[in-house]
């Protein structure tokens, strides 16, 4: 469903004097932190409308998938996911991973190309079959960003079900972004962006409460009650110069069980993990400021720009001047 109804820049954040935004006057926790990381490039939203026997079959997404049902039912098929899984109105669920799918009314009837049929879509709503019995609504964020810190210890597909407290959260924001797609009116590209993205954050933290198994990653270390003190001291104060030892004292646990249990949560150490977070902070500087790599560089706590250089490097592969002019050369074109 990667058919464009609106294709618009978005932000999940804005940047002040410190790294990461409190404009609202509250301070941010983790998952609005590494939320506000992850700016969308572009946003896609569309729906498909359908009756009868109909399928139809969408190349691997670009970015993450985000479906709801608003009414009637639907079979789904991932490349990767064994079997087919029936979802019903009020089933909401996330494809982390860019494998090919196929939604239909039924799973032995033939798929229609996706992209192609999708040109007859009209203001991003698809008609297929005969008759008014299903209603789906979804979108695709294509991140500027690697999200693997925000999705790593997510499975291919992450479905809430109706039948959940969790899901019923959701009614809401789902009926009003249905009601946007079938009747567009003044501001509806707004609307729809701001309810998919207040969607998203809604779906992960519910997700995160949910106590669904949870492989290591970052979603995984938040869940842990020992270890989530130490990641929040991380992000309150990136600049520190941390030892494993002064974070296992927000763990109250001995340098040896932190250690060990933040890497069986987070997937990686914890020194590593904190390189890698100063090094996300220092990507989205080098993208939405003007600040120059010297204050970056002083400001995560580096005494030197060659210090600064090598550690940004080694996580993005590239130097910060590098990495600057590519970002410069992507928003222009």
């Amino acid at each position: 469903m990667d058919s464009i109804l609106w294709s618009e820049p978005g932000r999940l954040n804005t940047l002040e004097s410190g790294f990461l935004s409190r404009s609202s006057g509250v301070p941010l926790d983790p998952l609005s932190q590494v939320l506000s990381l992850l700016s969308t490039r572009h946003s896609f939203f569309a729906g498909v409308r359908a009756g009868g026997a109909w399928a139809v079959r969408f190349p691997p997404p670009a970015g993450l998938k985000f479906h709801a049902v608003l009414q009637g039912s639907c079979w789904l098929s991932i490349d990767g996911v064994q079997g087919w899984r029936e979802v019903q109105a009020g089933d909401c669920y996330l494809i982390t991973r860019p494998h090919a799918y196929t939604l239909a009314s039924h799973p032995g009837v033939a798929p229609l190309d996706g992209p192609a049929v999708f040109a007859t879509a009209v203001n991003g709503v698809l008609t297929l079959g005969a008759g008014d019995e299903f209603f789906l609504v979804g979108g695709r964020f294509d991140f500027s960003d690697d999200v693997g810190l925000l999705l790593a210890g997510l499975p291919p597909l992450v479905l809430l079900d109706r039948s959940t407290p969790q899901a019923e959260v959701l009614q809401w924001s789902l009926q009003l972004l249905g009601q946007e797609l079938s009747q567009p009116g003044a501001g509806t590209a707004l609307v729809i962006q701001n309810l998919a993205h207040m969607m998203l954050v809604q779906f992960l933290r519910l997700y995160l409460a949910s106590e669904a198994p949870i492989s290591p990653g970052w979603l995984s270390a938040q869940a842990d009650a020992t270890v989530r003190p130490a990641v929040q001291a991380i992000h309150a104060h990136p600049q520190r110069r941390w030892t494993v030892e002064s974070l296992a004292g927000f763990a109250s646990v001995s340098r040896s069980t932190f250690a060990q249990r933040f890497k069986q949560a987070m997937g990686m150490a914890p020194l590593e993990y904190v390189l890698r977070w100063r090094m996300l902070l220092a990507a989205r500087e080098l993208r939405q400021a003007d600040a120059t790599i010297s204050s970056i560089a002083e400001r995560l706590g580096y005494d030197s720009d060659s210090a600064f250089s090598s550690a940004f490097k080694r996580v993005m592969s590239c130097s910060p001047k590098r990495y600057r002019e590519q970002q410069a050369l992507r928003h222009c074109a």
